[in-house]
């Protein structure tokens, strides 16, 4: 029996918004969209790739995701997902990303992706092992049924 490939997911924290007083709409702000960009450039830069870029339906996290497909141009584009909301329940899209055979990138929000980095890594989303920045990414890598956390990169790190 051939052995399970590596499949490599990423997380991504949306990019910082205005304030609710600002707009209601929370869009990405001009250093949030720089935060973004730097993350999306040097990614793009060492040679991610991924299959689809999914996104909450939150504007801030859709403007994310775009900034993130100009620099990496999935093959099956970006798309509006359920689970992925700021309360979302994380099994859902847990189910998802262990059923993917292809690499996914995921853009939400917190608490939401906090708790599903920990049902990936520890099989349990009460216990947070890690708390993401704003247009922070995350990658996990799938094998034979189970994710690591392979590596972190916040936008402090990237000066591009």
């Amino acid at each position: 029996m051939a052995a399970e490939k590596a499949v490599l997911h990423y997380l991504v924290r949306h990019g910082g918004s205005k304030s609710e007083r600002e707009d209601p709409a929370k869009p990405l702000s001009d250093h949030g969209r720089e935060e973004v960009m730097r993350v999306a450039g040097y990614v793009a830069s060492i040679g991610v790739e991924v299959a689809e870029i999914r996104h909450s339906d939150r504007l801030r996290a859709r403007q994310t995701a775009e900034i993130l497909a100009e620099y990496l141009l999935p093959r099956l584009g970006i798309r509006e997902v359920d689970g992925l909301a700021p309360g979302a329940d994380p099994d859902r899209v847990r189910a998802e990303l262990e059923a993917a055979e292809e690499p996914l990138m995921l853009v939400g929000h917190l608490p939401h992706l906090g708790r599903l980095i920990s049902a990936l890594v520890l099989g349990n989303s009460e216990t947070e092992i890690i708390r993401p920045d704003t247009a922070t990414m995350i990658c996990l890598v799938k094998t034979e049924g189970s994710f690591r956390l392979l590596w972190v990169l916040t936008p402090d790190l990237v000066q591009i």
